[in-house]
């Protein structure tokens, strides 16, 4: 027999809950607390989008090094912040990123607007990540929803249904904006953050020492685990490519992808859909004739909607033609490519080339 969840007194008695278990137990060292900065506070949400704690900080911290400000991070070479950026992944946020620093240079004086609207109407700004910038920088009394946040709303009312279907995520919009404190309101924002991060986790929920855990109703149900419901079952496609490593005296070739689409605006190495035409490619395209393709070992890589399997191709240069450099191709040392803006796959290869 389950026992009942015990009604919370009032909307107020979450929120005290909340704010006063983080009080003790919640995250205050992180880099971007303790300031009201709002560049800070933005990078940060940011950067935060679908990537763990632990994985952003020295990413964070590098960042602001070189781009302390919005005006020095919009009038910078796109290159140099894919480079800084390279390795998080989910590289539209680092173009939106820019985008939105030379938005707020261009119509807002450049400083980082106050209303909630504008904040919204930012490039790569949505609903939950203006809410927590507004939040942590001016007070603004707006509710969140990120992935934390969903499970512990989910779990706690007993939300039936995956948090990507419309019609739960707007009962979770409601849940979330009902809870919502008249003050404090920065303070319960990371509230919620740090239980759905540190306690209320996906795979290992830890009820006995939650401050919600008598008024949960997953809990009460002995249902923990099935709330939220999980992404409906989905077959992920498959894609191949080969990837060419053109080698010259130390050097490899890297082409700019397009600004759009995967790794947009990265640098990246040749991509051919079949190998059998690998010596023509690279006469056409490249100027070189070069020794026969010399397979290496397969590389997988996987994005949310599909699987990359790549096929490098290590292929010596015997002879380059002496010619104009197309726009958007470069020959870098091993070294500098590693430095450069560059996919993790690619930078992998170059690891390869490296040892």
């Amino acid at each position: 027999m389950f026992r009942s969840a015990s009604p919370i007194k009032n909307k107020a008695d979450f929120a005290a809950r909340l704010i006063a278990w983080h009080k003790r137990h919640g995250r205050h060292d992180l880099p971007w607390q303790g300031t009201r900065d709002a560049y800070r506070i933005w990078v940060a949400e940011i950067m935060l989008q679908q990537t763990q704690v632990s994985v952003v900080i020295p990413y964070y911290r590098r960042f602001l090094e070189r781009f302390p400000d919005i005006a020095t991070l919009a009038r910078a070479p796109q290159d140099e912040v894919l480079r800084l950026w390279s390795g998080l992944g989910y590289y539209s946020r680092a173009r939106n990123l820019q985008r939105a620093a030379q938005l707020v240079q261009e119509h807002h004086g450049g400083v980082f607007p106050r209303m909630l609207e504008k904040i919204q109407a930012l490039p790569g700004i949505g609903r939950s990540t203006a809410a927590a910038i507004a939040a942590f920088a001016y007070g603004t009394r707006a509710a969140i929803l990120d992935g934390n946040v969903k499970r512990v709303l989910a779990r706690h009312f007993a939300v039936a249904g995956f948090p990507g279907e419309k019609r739960v995520e707007n009962r979770l919009w409601r849940l979330a904006e009902e809870q919502l404190p008249p003050r404090a309101i920065g303070r319960y924002t990371q509230a919620m953050m740090d239980l759905g991060a540190t306690l209320c986790t996906r795979a290992k929920p830890a009820c006995a020492d939650c401050p919600l855990a008598p008024s949960c109703q997953a809990l009460a149900l002995g249902r923990v685990r099935d709330f939220p419901a999980p992404r409906p079952a989905k077959t992920v496609p498959t894609r191949a490519t080969h990837m060419l490593l053109l080698v010259r005296n130390g050097e490899v070739l890297l082409e700019k992808r397009p600004p759009s689409g995967i790794w947009g605006g990265l640098w990246s190495l040749p991509e051919l859909a079949a190998s059998d035409k690998v010596r023509t490619h690279c006469r056409t395209h490249y100027g070189c004739s070069i020794a026969a393709p010399q397979p290496l070992a397969p590389l997988a890589h996987g994005f949310t909607h599909f699987k990359l399997q790549i096929q490098p191709l290590l292929c010596r240069v015997e002879k380059l033609v002496p010619a104009a450099r197309e726009a958007g191709q470069m020959w870098l040392t091993l070294e500098e490519a590693h430095g450069a803006a560059i996919p993790v796959p690619v930078r992998k290869l170059i690891e390869r080339l490296l040892a």
